[in-house]
């Protein structure tokens, strides 16, 4: 952080306008000061910035005004589905997947953090392309993928598993089903496979897109409520999880598929592409009765 420029918008709010210029100039136009673009996206934060400074008086309640709603809505939302995948859910209790698949002692211990390994190795792509392949893209893609991996799942512990007694597998009661044969091997594929949709998709986004949908004057507090939001989530399903694999078992997998599809219908007709737009571009999209 320490070698990264500030940001232009944060600069020019400071009255540091020499200083956002010389930023903008150094992003955009390989250091040429008099680009056309520099000149005109110094001009449209100028004028943002002096509406902003005429509506400075901002509290939580903005964000629940008819202007504002809809974004606020998005931007928790994206939060909230992330935890919904069941992603973090997943990196929690692994544990007990792979005992219900037979795998156990320290076998299970190396199964368990192979995931880490593939989620931190396949965010490495969304660092590299995110911009290229756009945020609308890249959640409906991750939610399609991951929604398959856990039906298929579900499908498998369904079909090929069987109760394991109330004290469950090596007495967990949370691991209730028991799978074994080749059968187990593809539950550990394919909770491996939506391990890799999720790191390189929601996993990202779901924090790069939140402060794309806001201006600069409610950006802090509209992703500080989107951020509590995941929190408070992550909290329910740590609790809910263990007691699901005991209560409804492999139905678990279902929950989370279902919430998988949820998220790709609600992605699909709601979610606004952010990628390569201005701030004032994305205010455009939410407040211009056409659009952009």
């Amino acid at each position: 952080m320490f070698f990264l420029p500030e940001s232009p918008r944060w600069l020019a709010r400071k009255d540091r306008w020499d200083e956002a210029h010389a930023v903008l100039t150094l992003v955009h136009s390989r250091g040429d000061p008099d680009s056309p673009f520099v000149r005109r996206e110094l001009a449209e934060i100028r004028e943002m910035v002096e509406f902003e400074k005429q509506n400075s008086d901002i509290t939580y309640l903005e964000l629940l005004k008819p202007h504002m709603i809809n974004r606020t809505h998005i931007g928790v939302f994206t939060q909230i589905w992330s935890q919904l995948t069941g992603m973090n859910v997943m990196m929690y209790y692994i544990t007990y997947v792979f005992l219900m698949a037979g795998v156990r002692g320290n076998a299970n211990l190396v199964a368990s953090s192979i995931q880490y390994v593939i989620n931190v190795v396949m965010t490495v792509p969304a660092l590299l392309y995110i911009d290229r392949w756009g945020r609308r893209p890249t959640l409906l893609v991750g939610a399609a993928l991951m929604m398959t991996w856990l039906f298929a799942n579900a499908g498998i512990l369904a079909s090929y598993g069987h109760y394991a007694g109330p004290d469950g597998v090596a007495n967990t009661p949370a691991a209730s089903w028991e799978v074994s044969g080749p059968p187990s091997k593809a539950v550990i594929a394919c909770s491996y496979l939506f391990v890799a949709s999720y790191a390189p998709t929601w996993g990202p986004v779901s924090w790069i897109y939140p402060p794309e949908l806001y201006p600069l004057r409610v950006r802090g507090k509209a992703v500080a409520l989107a951020t509590s939001a995941n929190w408070a989530f992550n909290f329910a399903l740590g609790y809910f999880v263990p007691p699901s694999f005991v209560n409804i078992k492999w139905q678990t997998y279902l929950v989370f598929g279902v919430f998988c599809f949820s998220m790709l219908v609600h992605t699909f007709f709601l979610f606004p592409e952010t990628a390569g737009k201005t701030l004032e571009e994305v205010v455009d999209i939410f407040e211009d009765p056409a659009g952009i």
